[in-house]
């Protein structure tokens, strides 16, 4: 299970936010469910939000950084 703050890259695109296959976001909240999702903030490389999106655990990997 991932925690909070973690780096994670999404497995799929999300095309309704432009979000590709291999965007990298930020977990900001999690949502115990069942069944267990993560609220994920995108941001562009000034760290301003382009997306927030929660997701299922299927739809990330965790990036270890």
């Amino acid at each position: 299970m991932l925690e909070l703050y973690d780096v994670v890259e999404l497995r799929e695109a999300i095309p309704g936010e432009q979000l590709p296959a291999g965007a990298v976001g930020t977990v900001v909240h999690i949502f115990n469910g069942p069944p267990v999702a993560y609220e994920v903030e995108f941001a562009d490389v000034d760290g301003r939000t382009t997306a927030m999106v929660t997701l299922r655990v299927d739809q990330v990997v965790h990036r270890g950084e």
